[in-house]
């Protein structure tokens, strides 16, 4: 994880409040003629006084590009500076407010009992323009993109705007240590992919100590729901592979469908390139595999090679860092999008148990009433997650596979375009404007009707599927697909049937490490070549071929989609098959991004 570290504080040049010695540092890049600056700027001023001794609020000028009203103002501040009077200039600047005329400086100026001579000399010496250009080189090196931006003990602040929050980030108590310390790793792209490799070495080590017994047992536990006469049981495995891997199912269906609407398949023209890798990344190693295995008593698992595990594609891009360019982090993230789309559909047709009419009528009438509900805008969550569960029950009992419920609730959930952000902006600033005491409001219920309008207001600014992915995304990521791969992968290693030149174990390796880079590539090649789609500036071939590598690592889907074609000694051998697999396309894509050369001739 990188985060971006604020130039240290400086008391022989920069302007503060408290004592150089305070055990706290915050640092605020304004400009004068931002009504958000002022406003941040005043709570800070609170927090400062009211922690003499403890805080030292520091002051750096980052006025507007291109406006001369905040230039002047700042120049302003850093000259009355030179007099000792920087603070009650930078007062009376903040009451004054946007407009700045060389008039009006001159007055404050006044006003503040400056030497006015000496002050006009000032505003155009060399040392004031030297300390601008210092506080602006300082924010450009921390990447300071707006004004007001607020750093807290060196680090980046983007809390919320409001005294008790910046306090916690000032004196950081344990609860926020903690809370910031998870946010961090929950946030890190590589740490789901982290715990997925956690989870299946533990399940290794289990399976192949002396808690191989106890770890069977436990897998193939019965849990059962009794309602009256009636009962449904399951495995802890099944529970976890039909129950809670349709919320998995559920997250990624969100997800396809935020990218159709807004992301980046909602272009046909930016989203080519993906789908085309996508298809060409599911059709090389099913083809591979069959190859292999024509006419054979495996011949049905032609599915699982197909697969790219996005948590790990992603998060081993993640660890490279600056090595991997961003436009190549977009374009594999919307092909395994993309992929995930093409795997659902596989399972969907082509992995089910029979198919029975009448819970397929069940399932239909609850597809209708979702439809229904996201036809006249329902937004409320909880009748879309009533007829996802009764819908579960249909799709299970008609013989589809049971996580396709969570997909067909994703996509029936109503969506939208996102909101506009500045006329979001305006109207919460419109109703902070008029929460004013004098509107008759006891001061205690001042915040609570602003926080309850603005609540209000962009209640519906997000559609119900963000909300549900926000909840459960966590808990997906960090508990469901590691306790899907300690469940999936605990596998004999040793006196096991896995022969590697076995027609299944040889077509899901071979299917994974060279069809999936193969079947990316020459898609993507003819695409290009076609003009049907075109290769961003920032990546090379090699960094192409680098990435089709790492989307061989398949992984929970190809695990998933293993589980559901085979089983007994013949799935260990094909899971054995997925690992190593997954690993050797893991290791090579890694090495090749690692030694990617910057973008060169990428003619074609």
């Amino acid at each position: 994880m990188i985060r971006t570290q604020c130039k240290s504080f400086d008391a022989d040049r920069d302007f503060y409040l408290g004592e150089p010695g305070c055990d706290h540092a915050v640092v605020l890049y304004g400009d004068y003629t931002s009504n958000a600056c002022r406003r941040l700027r005043d709570i800070l001023r609170r927090i400062s006084d009211r922690q003499d001794g403890k805080v030292v609020y520091i002051y750096r000028q980052y006025p507007e590009a291109g406006n001369a009203d905040a230039d002047r103002a700042a120049r302003a501040a850093v000259a009355a500076g030179s007099q000792g009077k920087f603070w009650e200039m930078h007062q009376a600047l903040f009451r004054r407010r946007q407009r700045f005329t060389a008039k009006g400086i001159k007055k404050l100026a006044k006003e503040i009992e400056l030497d006015i001579a000496q002050f006009q000399k000032d505003l155009t010496s060399d040392a004031v323009k030297a300390h601008l250009a210092e506080d602006r080189e300082t924010a450009t090196a921390v990447d300071v993109q707006r004004t007001p931006t607020l750093f807290i003990e060196g680090q980046p602040y983007s809390g919320a705007w409001d005294e008790l929050s910046i306090m916690d980030a000032v004196e950081r108590p344990f609860g926020y240590r903690a809370e910031r310390a998870s946010q961090r790793f929950f946030g890190w792209a590589a740490s789901g992919g982290l715990l997925l490799v956690l989870a299946t070495l533990a399940a290794l080590i289990v399976a192949n100590s002396g808690l191989h017994d106890f770890y069977e047992k436990l897998r193939l536990t019965i849990f059962a729901i009794e309602f009256g006469d009636a009962r449904f049981g399951l495995s802890v495995e099944a529970w976890i592979n039909d129950g809670l891997m349709t919320i998995f199912f559920l997250i990624v269906g969100i997800e396809i469908k935020r990218e159709l609407v807004s992301g980046e398949l909602s272009d046909l023209s930016s989203a080519m390139l993906p789908i085309v890798g996508a298809i060409g990344g599911m059709v090389a190693p099913a083809l591979i595999y069959t190859a292999f295995n024509t006419g054979g008593p495996a011949a049905h698992g032609w599915g699982v090679p197909m697969a790219t595990d996005i948590a790990f594609t992603l998060g081993l891009m993640a660890l490279l860092g600056k090595r991997v360019p961003n436009s190549l982090r977009v374009f594999v993230a919307a092909l395994a999008i993309a992929d995930d789309l093409g795997a659902i559909v596989v399972i969907a047709l082509f992995y089910g148990h029979g198919l029975y009419a009448m819970p397929m009528l069940g399932a239909l009438g609850c597809i209708v009433a979702m439809a229904m509900l996201g036809r006249v805008r329902v937004y409320a969550l909880l009748p879309y997650l009533i007829l996802g569960l009764i819908l579960w029950m249909f799709i299970h009992a008609s013989g589809l596979h049971a996580t396709l419920a969570g997909v067909l609730t994703a996509m029936l959930i109503p969506a939208r375009q996102p909101a506009n952000v500045k006329e979001v902006a305006a109207q919460a600033t419109a109703i902070a404007d008029a929460v004013e005491p004098e509107r008759g409001l006891a001061r205690e219920n001042i915040a609570e009707y602003g926080v309850n309008a603005i609540e209000t207001a962009i209640t519906r600014l997000r559609e119900p599927g963000h909300h549900l992915q926000h909840a459960l995304e966590n808990w997906t990521n960090f508990l469901i697909l590691p306790l899907f791969a300690f469940f999936n992968t605990g596998v004999l290693l040793a006196g096991s049937n896995f022969t590697p030149l076995a027609p299944e174990a040889l077509g899901v390796m071979l299917g994974l490490v060279i069809g999936k880079p193969l079947g990316i590539g020459i898609a993507c090649w003819a695409a290009i070549r076609l003009g049907w789609a075109q290769l961003s500036s920032e990546i090379n071939w090699q960094h192409f071929v680098g990435a089709g590598f790492l989307a061989g690592v398949g992984f929970t889907m190809s695990i998933f989609i293993a589980t559901a074609a085979f089983e007994g000694t013949q799935l260990g051998a094909i899971k054995l098959a997925i690992l190593l697999g997954s690993v050797a396309s893991a290791i090579i894509g890694m090495t090749i991004l690692i030694f990617a050369a910057s973008p060169i001739n990428r003619s074609v």
